[in-house]
Formats: structure tokens, C-alpha cells, sequence
């Protein structure tokens, strides 16, 4: 799943970064709500973490402009932390508000939270044949058979599971998978569904559709 955090105190920007990235989040940065909307632009986000007070385009007018397209969910989060402070931020269209300082295990539950509200919903367990994946609990198993994924191989069947047997890219699993320094020529995801495939054993869970992309038996 692919996450954007604004935040301009890089020190707390890094650390937020690399707690989601170990969640198996891909995550892009921007310090400036001017950089957020312009990534925003090219890269439908499964989730913006927004911080409230940015430089360059303040955090409520990005806020507001993300609820006009209605492509991301927005989490924002803010050292202002009053009922009026929260409710103003959910009328600009924020779909959740987090206010600092947090419990890094909360913030990942509200992310997950707010993913499982893309269209298509996602439910909160996802399932095919006999393969079992909870997204918020970082669990997957087979059969009953505990699935030792690491996280680019939990994000791949992660996104499979949830097309529901419909047919995935290879550059639509780069996108949401990997993040904005991945290279668009690797073969980073043919490898990672290699992989996957011989953790996830016999009977073949993964088809390969030529030309298309990867798809899940139902």
C-alpha cells in the first residue's frame, strides 16, 4: 500500500517513515504541502498523512484541494488538539485527525483503517482459496500454516488478494508496492512473485496472465 507523509521536521519525517516502511507500507516524503500536491498529482495514494502546519502551501488548503478530487484518503495529523482544532480539520475534508504527539501503533491502525475505505472497499481479512491475510495484524498464513513474508512479498499478496481475481499489473504492483525511487525497468516484482510463489507452496495461488500482470485463483 503506497503512503504519502508530509511532514517538514524531517527528524520526526525519517522516523515516521521508517516505523511505516517496517509495516511494510511503500512510503513517499514531501516537506512542503506545495511538493505533497504535486506528487499527489501523478501518484494516486492509497493514504496521505498530512501534517496541518506546512510551508510553501499551508496544510489545510492541500487538505482541501485532496477532498476535491476525491482520489486519497487523508490523515491529518497536528499539535493542535482541541475540539475545535479536530472538528475544523474533518470539515475540511480530512477523513481522519491524529493530533501529536501519537502512539506510532495507532497512527499504523488509522492508516489501515482509512485504506480498507478505497473503492472497491477492502474488508479487513482478505482471503483466496485457503490463503488467509490480516493487513493490520502483519499476519498471513496458509492452511493453517504460518507464511514468513517479507514485506514486499506481504504488499504483493496484499494487493492481489484484494483485486479479488482480477487481473494486476506488473507496474500497478510497482506503484503501490514499491515507492517513488523504485526503478521502472526493475524486475523487482517478477522476482517478489517468484519468491512469494515458493513460499506459498503447492496447489499455485498466482497465475501469470501474458502481457497483463498476475492474478489470484478464487
Amino acid at each position: 500500500m503506497r503512503v504519502l507523509l508530509v511532514e517538514d521536521e524531517q527528524p520526526l519525517a525519517k522516523y515516521v517513515a521508517a516505523g511505516l516502511r517496517k509495516q511494510g507500507f511503500a512510503v513517499d516524503l514531501a516537506g512542503d504541502g506545495g511538493s505533497a500536491l504535486e506528487k499527489c498529482a501523478h501518484t494516486p495514494y492509497d493514504v496521505v498523512v498530512l501534517d496541518r502546519d506546512l510551508p510553501v502551501v499551508h496544510g489545510d488548503t492541500v487538505c482541501r484541494r485532496l477532498a476535491g478530487d476525491g482520489r486519497h484518503r487523508v490523515l491529518m495529523l497536528t499539535a493542535a488538539d482541541s475540539v475545535e482544532d479536530r472538528v475544523a480539520g474533518l470539515t475540511l475534508g480530512a477523513d481522519d485527525y491524529l493530533s501529536k504527539p501519537f502512539a506510532f501503533s495507532e497512527l499504523v491502525a488509522r492508516v489501515w483503517a482509512l485504506s480498507r475505505r478505497s473503492v472497491p472497499a477492502r474488508p479487513p481479512v482478505l482471503r483466496a482459496a485457503d490463503v488467509v491475510l490480516d493487513p493490520a495484524r502483519r499476519l498471513a498464513e496458509r492452511a493453517g500454516r504460518a507464511l514468513h513474508l517479507t514485506p514486499k512479498e506481504f504488499g504483493v499478496l496484499h494487493e492481489l488478494l484484494a483485486a479479488r481475481g482480477d487481473v494486476v499489473s506488473a507496474e500497478t504492483l510497482l506503484e503501490k508496492v514499491w515507492d517513488e525511487h523504485a526503478d521502472p525497468f526493475t524486475n523487482a516484482v517478477r522476482i517478489t512473485v517468484g519468491t512469494l510463489r515458493r513460499k506459498l507452496d503447492d496447489p499455485p495461488l498466482i497465475d501469470t496472465v501474458t502481457g497483463a500482470g498476475y492474478r489470484v485463483r478464487t
